[in-house]
């Protein structure tokens, strides 16, 4: 199995009150119910989902998106399986060590029997409405249609013990350290010790625990059709409950189902993007007429952004070394109607010489591990591996030496990333200014600096969400002195 995939506690989870259980392998449980009725098309397709994640490396948004949009699911199905799908994921270390209570040795279950209990043991636990004998019935269904049909006492006998024992279960002490953070909070061991060592322990247990208050949608409007006060407008019509995001320009929509299909949308009105994302852009401080360089551009999202600032004057070349990513730029540009946007295919790590010194901005939003999303990307903090990571840092290392180039004198240069990584974030500005004496730091201009004070360093600004309010986002300005 991929050993990048979501992995149960370890075996040993200390002293425990009472000896796990342990059902016969096969046969009903004694007083289980045997329906007959095929399980819930919502619980399948998120059995699905689940397992394209797990076993497969899917991303869950993707899956999600493949696999529900010609289901034959009413939008109240399609939300119950998206709620199972990414609450399990974002709660499976916890999870499996509750499972761990009822069942001996998980790992050695066969895998879909073993996820079936996972997103089972995920309803049992927090989705309070679900009634609990719906929930085991309904995976004893998905054990049997599986074919699993020796197994389906043991499903049965497992859930109906969770449902008994699940209030007496012991949960570790956050102040015993990372594991415990791991456990409580599933992120994983590795991650919760770096954190820790980083923000130090009790900052680092905020950034575990946290889970956004309530989901919804970032858009801004576009700048070369609309101010401010005509979107407002414009979003007075919908039907959505809007407010707004604390960057610039930015409004946060609830109540929006499918929001990339809606006809202001696709006319080009209007984006979709991260308030952190926004804020990257902002912080690079573009005027009409420069000529800007976007190093890792795509979807596109900064590049839009930027050249509506410079309200389609100048030119803003945007690169990404896959040409089916470039093609999502040229499709932003084209429903954006943005004709300054010069998108590329292009390795930036692979020096241009003929644009040496051209640039008056360059944007270098580096490939990344991604953590500072994770909250509403709960499949990415299973991604990541300290491997995975070593390797991240050894390209950004790369690019920054390369696209440092393009700055002309007096120019800027920004990094950012979509991570709360020390070694990601002001480890590699420390040693890149060190390495380039000929940047320096440059403050951040508008009010993005005093609006995020708390999170301003000697490197660059590092937001965190539970203390921000916005998505994990690193940003270093610099600009070219000589």
């Amino acid at each position: 199995m991929n050993d990048r995939r979501p992995m149960s506690p370890e075996k040993k989870n200390g002293d425990r009150s009472k000896k796990p259980y342990r059902p016969a392998p096969r046969g009903n449980a004694r007083g289980a119910r045997k329906p007959d009725a095929a399980p819930s098309e919502s619980r399948k397709a998120a059995l699905q989902i689940f397992q394209d994640v797990i076993r497969k490396d899917a991303y869950a948004a993707l899956s999600l998106d493949d696999r529900l949009q010609n289901a034959n699911l009413s939008q109240l199905d399609k939300r119950f399986c998206a709620s199972i799908v990414y609450t399990a994921l974002e709660n499976l270390i916890r999870i499996d060590y509750a499972l761990g209570f009822f069942l001996k040795d998980a790992e050695a279950l066969e895998p879909t029997a073993r996820d079936i209990l996972r997103i089972s043991a995920c309803q049992l636990m927090y989705h309070d409405r679900v009634p609990e004998n719906a929930v085991v019935d309904e995976a004893v269904k998905l054990t049997r249609a599986a074919g699993l049909e020796g197994l389906t006492g043991l499903v049965n006998a497992v859930l109906r013990a969770m449902v008994r024992g699940k209030s007496e279960i012991k949960w570790p002490d956050p102040k015993e350290g990372p594991k415990a953070l791991s456990i409580l909070y599933s992120v994983p061991e590795w991650l919760a010790e770096r954190l820790a060592d980083a923000y130090g322990p009790e900052e680092a247990e905020k950034i575990c625990a946290y889970r956004s208050p309530s989901h919804y949608t970032v858009i801004r409007p576009n700048l070369i059709r609309f101010s401010d006060g005509d979107f407002e407008k414009l979003l007075e019509k919908k039907v959505w409950e809007t407010e707004r995001g604390k960057a610039d320009h930015a409004w946060r929509v609830r109540m929006a189902s499918g929001i990339g299909r809606d006809a202001d949308y696709l006319s080009g009105n209007f984006s979709i993007q991260g308030e952190s994302s926004m804020l990257a852009a902002q912080a690079l401080g573009v005027r009409p007429g420069m000529q800007v360089l976007d190093c890792c551009a795509a979807p596109g999202g900064k590049t839009a952004y930027i050249a509506e600032q410079m309200n389609g004057t100048g030119r803003v070349y945007a690169w990404d070394v896959h040409e089916h990513r470039v093609n999502l730029i040229r499709a932003a540009a084209r429903r954006l109607g943005l004709d300054n946007i010069r998108p590329a295919v292009r390795d930036a790590t692979a020096p241009k010489e003929d644009l040496f010194g051209t640039m008056d901005a360059v944007l270098l939003d580096a490939p990344c591990s991604g953590l500072g999303v994770m909250d509403s990307k709960p499949d990415i903090k299973y991604r990541a591996t300290p491997d995975s990571v070593q390797e991240l840092t050894g390209i950004q290392k790369a690019l920054l030496d390369c696209c440092c180039r393009y700055v002309k004198k007096n120019g800027v240069f920004l990094y950012s990333t979509c991570s709360i990584l020390p070694e990601e974030n002001g480890e590699q500005i420390r040693a890149f200014l060190k390495k380039h004496p000929e940047f320096r730091l440059d403050p951040l201009p508008g009010e993005i600096g005093e609006r995020f004070a708390a999170g301003m360093t000697d490197a660059g600004l590092q937001l965190l969400p539970h203390r921000d309010g916005v998505e994990g986002f690193f940003i270093a300005r610099m600009r070219k002195t000589e």
